[in-house]
């Protein structure tokens, strides 16, 4: 299961679960209304196209860790460190 959780300098982090929580089975969701056809025409193009997208663009991770590698890309692990403090609530 993917979850996506917002940081509050706007970026996304998922996290992956093995399993779904153990009361997930017994939740019913309540159904969702149903798009109306302006929508769901000018909707389906985009959400098809995210689903073809891969899940990692490995290309761009190739371009970054490259340009790390090389020293182009500067790297700060103070600030590094910071943000990561800063998710997971640990600020002192």
């Amino acid at each position: 299961m993917r979850i996506s959780t917002p940081t509050p300098d706007g970026m996304a982090v998922q996290r992956v679960a093995e399993a779904a929580p153990a009361d997930a089975a017994e939740a019913v969701a309540p159904a969702a209304p149903a798009p109306s056809p302006l929508q769901s025409a000018v909707l389906q193009p985009a959400l098809q196209a995210m689903r073809d997208m891969p899940e990692i663009d490995q290309e761009k991770v190739d371009l970054l860790r490259n340009a790390l590698a090389k020293g182009e890309l500067p790297f700060d692990p103070g600030k590094l460190a910071g943000l990561i403090q800063r998710f997971h609530g640990s600020e002192q």
